[in-house]
């Protein structure tokens, strides 16, 4: 078993959540609170609600940064990794703090452990693009 932090837990859990309102619909508060509500592993509860509310507000925002980043239309993606796609692209985005590097690695992590086999090169090659673009200075310096 690997060590993963409460905001890894948290992501990985954005990513579940996400899935499941892109399958069911449903209720976003309801689906929020069912994961807060899992007792597997600590999380960073106001980290996974900032992400996953703010992810679901701009879906339509961050479909157009990765649409251009992929050889396919974003419908066509699987749940799992347009899901991992879309707190790749948030985070790249909104969450300055955290290295690009380390935003490519955890998308990729959760892409190995709940996407489609070979999937996490698609989210490698389009994270990659957005950070190019997003993030020009950080990646400059790398």
């Amino acid at each position: 078993m690997t060590f993963t932090t409460p905001k890894h837990r948290s992501r990985e859990r954005v990513v579940q959540a996400l899935y499941q309102y892109m399958l069911s619909g449903g209720e976003v508060l309801q689906i929020e609170q069912q994961f807060l509500n899992q007792k597997s592993g600590k999380i960073s509860k106001a980290f996974f609600s900032n992400l996953f509310i703010n992810i679901l507000k701009n879906r339509t925002e961050l479909d157009e940064l990765i649409a251009p980043t992929i050889s396919r239309d974003t419908e066509e993606l699987g749940s799992v990794e347009h899901a991992v796609l879309y707190l790749g692209a948030y985070e790249l985005q909104n969450s300055i703090e955290v290295p690009y590097k380390v935003v490519i690695n955890e998308a990729l992590e959760i892409a190995k452990l709940y996407g489609a086999e070979g999937g996490f090169k698609l989210i490698n090659a389009s994270l990659d693009k957005l950070a190019k673009k997003l993030r020009t200075v950080e990646v400059g310096h790398s």
